[in-house]
């Protein structure tokens, strides 16, 4: 401690500059190495960087008193142009809204559509068609298919919304009956059930009701279903759902157009020895074998086949017994086509019944004056034109030759 104390009182001691490398003469031969060229590069590049910084500084306050001062300068989208955009994307997701939706996945249970909505939607397999499917797919749902659907719930565990197409096409077939109402058609219903009070039948993708009172056949209920009978609306209640319907009333429609000489569309229903029952309108008639055509038929079924469709001329109708009698024989533009060519026939028929409605008439026309013959005192006669009037001398006295009228169950 006191010799520390000594070399401090006698101050600090520096090496003379004479051993130092400062001492030594500058020679050119020893030349500086770069030691600080380091440090000016970091130098250049720090004021390189603040310049930078600067710029961006000045920019970002340049942007900033243009959104202070002017914020909507040289921008096209205007406010409005944005509520609108929030509005066309926005709808209102309460129960019974309908929404325009794109389906984009399908899969054994139902649907994925795209309503823009925060979520997708789903549409469950029950809610995509009226009738009963078992693919979304039998529906015409398939990705990309766009849709109007309406809401009718929502999924809890995602906040997913569940649309229906049923709900919408259910109140599109209750219009529609209520339109076939009012225009008072016939439109054919096929029995899908029974009670004790009548049979249901499904029409317009609806289950309607018929009352026994109002089917005009004997046939049980067993007998009726899955067939198809011709109905006419009696209710159309869609607050009260109630849909009731009358055969009867389609029945007697149907009846009063079967006009003895008239035409009608028929289905082959059943074949039998002795000829063919034809459906017309709910109707069966009966096309007797001889009533086929003008050559002879040994076997029907050469002919005709059960689903056929044709068309045949009314022959009588028994409306008590509930019996009509068909022909296609009278609709033969020569005999035989019926066999041959039954493609003519069915073009041909309307012609040929005109023809045949005429042959009757002017037969008719004929027995009439041949009646008139042996009565001259009546003073009336039959003009050429088949008019009933006052006698004239147009009529010769000795009467009418009537050798040349052809039969009338001849065509």
């Amino acid at each position: 401690m006191a010799a520390l104390t000594q070399q401090l009182a006698g101050g600090l001691r520096c090496p003379p500059l004479s051993n130092s490398n400062l001492s030594k003469p500058f020679s050119s031969k020893h030349t500086l190495k770069p030691r600080f060229s380091p440090i000016v590069s970091a130098v250049a590049v720090n004021n390189a960087q603040t310049r930078e910084r600067q710029k961006l500084k000045q920019l970002f306050e340049d942007a900033y008193e243009r959104c202070r001062t002017a914020p909507m300068e040289g921008v096209s989208f205007t406010i409005d142009d944005f509520h609108t955009a929030l509005d066309k994307y926005d709808f209102n997701s309460e129960l019974g809204t309908r929404v325009k939706g794109t389906v984009f996945c399908t899969d054994a249970n139902g649907a994925l559509v795209d309503i823009t909505a925060k979520s997708s939607a789903y549409l469950p397999l029950q809610e995509a068609c009226i009738h009963r499917i078992k693919h979304v797919e039998e529906a015409g749902i398939l990705p990309g298919v766009r849709e109007e659907f309406v809401i009718i719930g929502e999924n809890e565990a995602d906040d997913s919304l569940i649309l229906s197409l049923r709900q919408i096409q259910y109140e599109l077939a209750w219009e529609r009956c209520r339109q076939l109402q009012a225009e008072d058609v016939v439109v054919k219903g096929k029995i899908v059930g029974a009670n004790k009070g009548g049979v249901v039948a499904l029409v317009e993708g609806l289950r309607g009701f018929v009352p026994f009172s109002q089917i005009s056949t004997k046939s049980t209920a067993e007998e009726l279903l899955e067939k198809e009978i011709p109905l006419k609306f009696v209710e159309v209640d869609e607050e009260q759902s109630r849909l009731v319907m009358s055969n009867r009333k389609a029945m007697a429609d149907s009846q009063a157009q079967l006009g003895i000489g008239s035409v009608v569309t028929g289905t082959v229903q059943s074949l039998k020895p002795y000829g063919a029952f034809i459906d017309i309108g709910g109707i069966n008639g009966l096309l007797h074998v001889s009533q086929i055509s003008h050559d002879r038929v040994s076997d029907i079924a050469t002919v005709l086949q059960p689903g056929d469709t044709l068309k045949v001329m009314i022959l009588s109708h028994d409306r008590e017994r509930g019996r009509v009698s068909l022909s296609t024989k009278k609709l033969e533009p020569t005999p035989g086509d019926m066999i041959r060519n039954p493609k003519l026939v069915f073009e041909k028929a309307e012609e040929m019944a005109q023809t045949f409605r005429q042959r009757i008439a002017q037969a008719e026309a004929m027995a009439r004056a041949d009646m008139l013959r042996f009565q001259p005192e009546s003073g009336l006669t039959l003009s050429s034109d088949g008019i009933l009037g006052p006698l004239t001398s147009d009529l010769p006295a000795e009467g009418l030759d009537l050798s040349a009228v052809p039969p009338a169950d001849e065509s």
